[in-house]
């Protein structure tokens, strides 16, 4: 049989919820907005599918370009090139 090779393949560890998470998905994640030129960190909460970025740019951090729909415009350097991923806010967390 031929190996899936799925938009979540190979991310067993890396898509993990904690073993108690405070809340399953509060609404504040939902809600939360972002300005232009904001620095975001992608983080990828597993439990919504919706408006996911790929697994590989779980972790990294960029610059909201703008706004489309409920998703942002975000910015990034992957490598030595400059990419643009739509991403919705249960997936971002603002830079401190």
């Amino acid at each position: 049989m031929k190996r899936s090779k799925g938009f979540r393949s190979k991310t067993r560890y890396k898509l993990k919820k904690s073993i108690r998470p405070v809340r399953a998905n509060p609404i504040t994640k939902r809600i939360q907005t972002f300005d232009e030129n904001d620095l975001v960190h992608i983080i990828i909460d597993p439990s919504i599918q919706k408006g996911q970025p790929h697994p590989r740019f779980h972790g990294k951090t960029g610059k909201v370009a703008e706004k489309r729909g409920r998703a942002y415009i975000v910015e990034i350097n992957d490598g030595n090139k400059a990419k643009k991923l739509i991403i919705r806010p249960e997936h971002l967390k603002m830079q401190e």
